[in-house]
């Protein structure tokens, strides 16, 4: 076996300027595949699910380490014939196997946060071989991770590909992020992406903020990656909820600077509840009965225009 050096050379050269998948103005996208792979390098790929099988169209991340793959969120869809994960994960884990031979090579399905949609494949792992799913509770993802309380980053090491690990509840209690020293991509799940950004918990949602941010100032992060694109390339507009057609989606990464800009409205509206709108996301401060309803009305007149 020979071992891949995820040190040397990192962070390597970006590559995100992608295509995605953006779904149908009708509901028939079958034209559209299922999942689309993008191969950022050799050994890191981004998964995303089609409109075709779920409007959250959420993105997933596979990292291979000398040791194991990471599985990062399995998506929307549980049924293997609309959202087939397990055979497109099988298809690049025997791909990357090719050119890089050696036995009992792991996987490890874990998940940004509990989320359903973040969640629903994961019944399709389960019997795989050399596999181990992490549960998606709170309880669960801590004592895998072995957080200690303190705050400080824990090390998952995937075989000389050591990912920096930080529990980051407010928009779900089980939510963390990663850091990925070889892509510089700091994996923030759906604390932080261009879209909604649904608070459960706002003293916690900013902490997290504070912890993400300063994880990001010493370590050389290039790219910060949510798991959804909800917001057009218009400032301040967002997709309906439910939309089944981005035609003019922003790019997926986000820069230092929009993380900060997350850290800073939060702090600045936390003291007031509701929907909040900025140029690159939209944050929900608890309940927001009244934007909710408006995002219902608007996901209902986007259905009839669909028609």
């Amino acid at each position: 076996m020979t071992a891949v050096d995820f040190v040397a050379g990192a962070p390597v050269t970006p590559n995100l300027d992608v295509n995605w998948i953006h779904g149908s103005r009708s509901r028939n996208a079958a034209a559209e595949p299922l999942i689309q792979v993008h191969r950022h390098d050799e050994h890191s790929f981004i998964p995303r699910q089609s409109k075709a099988s779920s409007y959250e169209a959420p993105f997933l991340y596979l990292l291979f380490g000398n040791s194991r793959a990471l599985l990062l969120d399995t998506g929307a869809t549980a049924d293997p014939t609309r959202f087939p994960l397990r055979a497109t994960v099988d298809s690049i884990v025997v791909q990357w196997l090719a050119a890089h031979p050696r036995a009992g090579y792991g996987l490890v399905v874990a998940h940004t946060h509990g989320h359903g949609d973040h969640i629903a494949g994961d019944g399709q792992f389960a019997g795989r071989p050399d596999t181990e799913v992490v549960g998606a509770a709170a309880a669960a993802v801590c004592g895998w991770f072995g957080f200690t309380g303190d705050c400080v980053p824990v090390n998952v090491d995937l075989g000389g590909r050591v990912l920096d690990v930080i529990p980051t509840p407010g928009h779900q209690e089980a939510a963390v992020t990663i850091f990925d020293p070889w892509t510089g991509w700091l994996l923030t799940g759906d604390t932080v992406y261009r879209g909604r950004l649904y608070v459960e918990d706002m003293a916690a949602f900013s902490a997290s903020l504070d912890l993400m941010v300063d994880l990001a100032r010493t370590r050389p992060v290039t790219s910060v990656m949510g798991c959804h694109i909800e917001m057009t390339n218009r400032a301040g507009h967002d997709y309906p909820l439910g939309t089944l057609f981005h035609p003019d989606e922003p790019p997926l990464q986000m820069s230092l600077r929009q993380l900060a800009g997350v850290r800073e409205a939060a702090h600045a509206v936390a003291a007031r509840p509701g929907g909040h709108r900025f140029d690159d996301f939209i944050i929900f401060n608890g309940p927001c009965r009244a934007a909710f309803i408006r995002q219902r009305l608007r996901r209902l007149g986007n259905r009839l225009r669909a028609r």
